[in-house]
């Protein structure tokens, strides 16, 4: 029973932190704080692909409107 790669494609910690370079324990932690999109198997941190992709496309629109608002409510 084949799906196509990419659609429902599952993740490890090891090949999220590969995929987005950085370390598996800054994985851990970003799914544990509930900051990535991550799914437990058994004790074991699960990622879709899918989720990730459209996590890491939510990221870049905080960054750009986190940049613009962040000179309100001050002075």
């Amino acid at each position: 029973m084949a799906t196509s790669a990419g659609q429902s494609e599952i993740l490890t910690i090891r090949e999220v932190a590969e995929y987005l370079k950085v370390t598996e324990r800054t994985i851990y932690r970003l799914a544990a704080a509930k900051k990535i999109p991550a799914f437990k198997v058994g004790g074991t941190w699960r990622f879709s692909r899918a989720d990730i992709d459209v996590w890491i496309k939510q990221q870049s629109t905080v960054d750009q409107s986190d940049g613009e608002g962040s000179g309100r409510g001050g002075v």
